[in-house]
């Protein structure tokens, strides 16, 4: 596992700081900027530039704060709230994760100003929603779907389209407008103020934020080419900005969503302002400096491509369970043909797959399902792990990982025999489980009571947080327990899409 770093934060933040202080300025000092991405916890761009902060956005919230104040307002769609979109990196879903970001943003010294509900259309699971936020003293706002949206300027432009919305009332200089992930109404928020903000007589206006893609390298450069990856089920995809390039002479990148919308956003900007638009391109609408972090193109081109063979994984996977469908996983797969890349490009994933045979070697003649696992540990090791009677694969292989790095041998056991056998009297006698081997959440309860009397078992417990950011591939989609131990380690996970057993209702 690489430890070489290819993005400097410091330069990265005194950058983006200055970029947005001086688009303050142009415009009498009220900025609606448009923050896309996750602002805390980014663990995409942490994984394809390394050295990213994953909070580093956050502590460019503190600094212009410091220097000019700011208010948030969280956008999440109505949609994603009835239909329970999951953010998979915390495995929590899109409302929740609205809730979680308000404490995240209050522990951080920045209070949300209030939370919008866009596109609205009084759905229950989005009703609920409200009422729990307003009943914890937290503002809310609902809006509707704009009228006329998004060829009927005059009508979008009126009373009836973003006037119809309520004004969001705000005080500073720059409110800074996100949501919990993509599609969530941004932009449509950021319009609706600034259409209630010039009849007021207030000379707002708008820029963006979005950490990718990156701009300023090429088109094809696999940090691109990952934000591609990621943003498949989506269907966005990267293009030149050939606004940009016809008012400048000068190549940039962004996506096709800006691309295609800015003659209508420019249209609807000109006509709430009364003026002609000081952007010429979707490009200038920006206020991204990412690119200027890189110190290290090698470092992150090879991170970048191994973030588009985990999202192969992902959506592969996702497919299988039904959240997408076939077309996601195909645009993943021609990215990698590409980049000239295959899924063994990946470490971990052979030598998981050859656990997994030897797991079907040791059961020959046994019906089941044989799991295998496999963990590139810090110094460049790689680990394995499989199923048994005892232990699912995913638990094996941290029991060997942590012994491994404990230096402690294989013949001394972690987990006392008694302590399994009572597990699996618990699991199977009491509660009348079917299931008796122990998953990863379990295994890791275990070995924390273990350690109380085994110094071995303690020496290993107090290596588990060296996991942490450890390549892991698994030949089995994860069961609930052995998913959430593994996102608690802080592994990059990835699965085969396969089952790991034949019942279609897994605990």
């Amino acid at each position: 596992m690489a430890n070489k770093a290819g993005f400097d934060n410091d330069k990265y933040l005194a950058e983006q700081t200055s970029a947005i202080l001086e688009r303050v300025q142009r415009f009498n000092n009220k900025l609606y900027l448009e923050f896309g991405g996750k602002i805390l916890y980014d663990m995409h761009a942490a994984r394809i530039l390394p050295g990213f902060d994953p909070c580093v956005k956050m502590r460019l919230l503190q600094e212009l704060q410091k220097k000019s104040k700011i208010d948030v307002i969280l956008a999440i769609y109505a949609g994603d709230i009835e239909r329970k979109k999951i953010r998979a990196d915390f495995g929590i879903t899109y409302d929740s994760d609205a809730l979680k970001q308000i404490d995240d943003f209050s522990d951080w010294g920045i209070p949300v100003n209030s939370v919008v509900i866009t596109r609205f259309e009084d759905q229950p699971a989005a009703t609920l929603f409200k009422n729990k936020l307003e009943r914890r003293g937290i503002r809310v706002y609902t809006h509707r779907k704009t009228r006329g949206y998004p060829t009927d300027v005059d009508t979008i432009v009126s009373d009836e389209g973003y006037g119809a919305n309520p004004h969001i009332e705000t005080s500073s200089p720059i409110v800074v407008v996100t949501g919990p992930g993509p599609n969530s109404g941004k932009l449509a928020t950021c319009l609706s103020q600034l259409y209630h903000d010039h009849k007021k007589g207030i000379h707002s206006g708008y820029a963006k934020f979005e950490t990718f893609p990156i701009w300023n390298i090429p088109l094809k450069h696999p940090v691109n080419v990952a934000y591609e990856a990621a943003t498949a089920d989506i269907r966005d995809y990267n293009c030149i900005d050939h606004f940009h390039l016809e008012a400048y002479n000068v190549q940039t990148i962004n996506y096709n969503r800006d691309v295609e919308v800015f003659p209508v956003l420019k249209r609807i900007l000109k006509k709430i302002t009364g003026e002609e638009l000081i952007y010429q391109s979707p490009t200038d609408m920006g206020v991204n400096r990412a690119g200027f972090g890189i110190v290290d193109d090698t470092v992150v081109r090879e991170a970048s491509i191994q973030e588009v063979i985990r999202r192969y994984f992902r959506y592969a996977c996702e497919y299988a369970i039904g959240f997408v469908d076939k077309e996601t996983v195909q645009r993943v797969q021609l990215l990698m043909e590409d980049l000239g890349i295959e899924l063994e490009n990946r470490l971990v994933v052979t030598p998981a797959r050859k656990a997994s045979d030897t797991s079907r070697e040791k059961g020959k003649g046994n019906e089941g399902i044989f799991c295998g696992a496999a963990i590139e540990l810090p110094d460049g090791t790689i680990m394995t792990g499989e199923n048994s009677s005892m232990m699912h694969a995913a638990s094996s292989l941290v029991m060997n990982a942590v012994k491994f790095l404990a230096e402690i041998p294989d013949k001394i056991h972690l987990l006392p025999p008694a302590i399994i056998d009572k597990i699996a009297h618990l699991k199977k006698d009491i509660l009348k489980g079917k299931k008796v081997s122990l998953d990863l959440e379990e295994t890791l309860v275990a070995l924390s009571i273990s350690a109380l009397t085994n110094p071995a078992a303690e020496m290993a417990l107090q290596k588990l947080k060296e996991l942490k950011g450890c390549e892991v591939h698994m030949t089995h989609i994860p069961t609930p327990g052995d998913e959430a131990g593994l996102r608690k380690l802080g592994v990059n996970l990835t699965a085969e899409p396969n089952f790991s057993s034949k019942s279609l209702f897994i605990t």
